[in-house]
């Protein structure tokens, strides 16, 4: 098996769309629902489901799937996305909590997530500003 081969994309690690689903699905109850990350949940809208799926689609096009979302949102990423909103060093830490709970939840595999982990963790950083 040649080394191309043997390389997973992310997308398909974490279960593919249903996978992806399963995340956010799991990231916003989470944030919903778990005081500790109050701060955060206090950024959003009331109605999470436009916030689920943007989430979800903007996922799915980052870990290798469908880009679907980038198709729609030409020169949008997520720093963009984000750059109206105050992000402070608790609600980045809020979030990147939620979002590594949610993936141990729904069981990504280890290394998978770990790499996740990282690449949110250097995101949610660089979106912190008052």
């Amino acid at each position: 098996m040649t080394q191309a081969a043997a390389r997973v994309v992310p997308f398909e690690a974490v279960g593919g769309a249903q996978g992806v689903r399963r995340i956010v699905d799991r990231f916003y109850d989470l944030m919903d629902s778990v005081p500790a990350y109050r701060e955060l949940r206090a950024l959003h809208a009331d109605d999470l489901r436009p916030m689920r799926a943007s989430l979800a689609g903007f996922l799915t096009g980052w870990l290798g799937g469908p880009r679907d979302w980038f198709d729609a949102h030409p020169g949008k990423c997520m720093m963009s996305a984000h750059a109206p909103i105050a992000i402070d060093a608790i609600t980045a830490e809020q979030w990147i909590g939620a979002m590594s709970a949610a993936m141990r939840d729904v069981a990504v595999d280890q290394p998978i997530a770990e790499q996740m982990e990282t690449a949110f963790q250097a995101m949610a950083s660089a979106m912190i500003h008052h």
